[in-house]
């Protein structure tokens, strides 16, 4: 899943950075509000945490014109400002949830999320998907298959949330990138084809219905046979 960040607080944008990529997902960043906007306009985000006090465009006009422009991408905003009023506010101007500063990682990674699940309509547990015999736990950090524990790295359970998120759908090798990688992310490799055989070693091998395929000349696609 890839996200975007709009902080221009160091510190806060530095830890929030490690903590969400440390969780698997793919960060661009963006330190004021101008640069932020021209992110969110021009690339695909799972999601969106946005400060309310940006230089050069604040964060509660950004939302404002992401939103006139039709963009429906979930946002957090997460804001020193704590007041019964600005939390309505930001949530009047567009925004999906708001946390205040200071805030527990924890907390933050959990809306996160939540807000993904709940945006992308496929479970009524924002914690877990299920496809089939494949069930993923999100907060735990678990996938199982069949009973069956598998172990991935960061990079390949983002993967298969992805994958997982859009069962029964074809996904094209610049839609994976689009979502697990970083906007600075050279697509001129075969790291997709790569990552993607990884974890179809992981997730099919040994059993007898295959979930993940390829569609030739097009992508791939998760789904039970």
């Amino acid at each position: 899943m890839r996200l975007l960040l709009v902080e221009d607080d160091i510190k806060i944008a530095s830890f929030v950075l490690k903590g969400l990529r440390e969780a698997g997902f793919a960060v661009d960043h963006a330190a004021n509000g101008e640069d932020g906007l021209h992110l969110a306009l021009t690339i695909s985000y799972d999601a969106a945490i946005i400060d309310v006090m940006l230089p050069e465009r604040d964060g509660l006009s950004l939302i404002n014109e992401l939103r006139g422009q039709g963009v429906g991408t979930p946002i957090i905003i997460l804001s020193a400002r704590g007041s019964v009023d600005d939390r309505v506010k930001g949530l009047q101007t567009g925004s999906d949830d708001y946390l205040t500063k200071p805030f527990s990682f924890a907390e933050l990674l959990a809306r996160v999320q939540a807000l993904i699940r709940r945006s992308s309509g496929s479970a009524t547990d924002p914690s877990h998907l299920q496809v089939g015999d494949l069930s993923m736990d999100l907060f735990r950090r678990e996938v199982v298959r069949a009973g069956r524990k598998i172990d991935l790295q960061p990079r390949e359970f983002a993967l298969l949330e992805y994958m997982m998120s859009s069962a029964g759908r074809v996904i094209t090798r610049t839609m994976i990138m689009e979502h697990v990688w970083n906007y600075d992310f050279d697509p001129q490799t075969n790291v997709v084809d790569v990552l993607v055989c990884r974890v179809r070693n992981k997730v099919d091998r040994g059993f007898k219905d295959k979930m993940i395929h390829t569609i030739r000349g097009v992508g791939y696609v998760l789904k039970v046979s």
